[in-house]
């Protein structure tokens, strides 16, 4: 850490790297702890721009509704009742769609780089972060937390339990149910979701259908 008030920013230097704790580099009276967990500060980015895409999406909702546009029946097939077709009917709003995609995409840890070594938290974030469950019936927890070769054991948002999720508009919510079961059925094969085994695809869905209540009924057997 650079001590000098000429040179106020951060010295590569390897004896900064993985401190187990930043007393006596400054004062930390002024701070809960002297620790920097690194669990805690990727789940803290996760959490952040996972917040700042709800928040867009239920904008963008919120806007097409006032200007009138339609909002409802993205991502769903006409009568369909199993997360509908893939592709974009002509009176679906490519806006709206953009803004589930790239909601969904985060919230299944698209483009999440691959950690190349073991990284171990030292504050004791990862035990209190993982004990406010949920747990499904065999005992696992969207927010157990990996650390080995990605930041979480299974590749779906915590968020989906927040009060920000349950917040979106109804139509958004549906849209947004409906393009994750794409997504965890299976029936979305593009290579981007090719880091999601049919293990973790499955471990997911029977864990948010045990978890989260007002998942709809048609997320069913993951069986691809």
């Amino acid at each position: 850490m650079a001590t000098d008030p000429d040179a106020p920013m951060l010295l590569e230097d390897e004896a900064n790297f993985n401190l187990p704790t930043v007393e006596g580099r400054f004062d930390t009276s002024g701070y809960p702890t002297p620790y920097s967990d690194i669990a805690a500060l990727m789940v803290l980015e996760h959490q952040t721009h996972m917040t700042n895409l709800l928040v867009r999406t239920a904008w963008e909702f919120r806007v097409a509704a006032h200007e009138h546009r339609a909002t409802r029946g993205l991502f769903r097939r006409p009568g369909a009742a199993d997360g509908g077709a893939l592709r974009m009917t002509v009176d679906e709003d490519e806006t709206l769609r953009e803004a589930v995609r790239a909601l969904v995409d985060y919230m299944v840890f698209v483009d999440e780089s691959p950690l190349t070594d073991r990284m171990v938290g030292n504050a004791g974030f990862e035990a209190a972060f993982e004990a406010r469950g949920p747990f499904d019936r065999r005992g696992r927890t969207l927010r157990e937390i990996d650390l080995d070769l990605r930041l979480f054991r299974y590749p779906c948002s915590y968020m989906v339990y927040t009060a920000a999720f349950d917040a979106l508009p109804a139509d958004a919510k549906d849209a947004v149910y409906r393009r994750l079961w794409q997504v965890l059925s299976g029936a979305d094969r593009d290579s981007r979701y090719e880091h999601l085994t049919r293990d973790d695809r499955r471990a997911i869905v029977e864990i948010l259908r045990d978890t989260k209540p007002s998942l709809p009924g048609y997320f069913g057997a993951v069986r691809r």
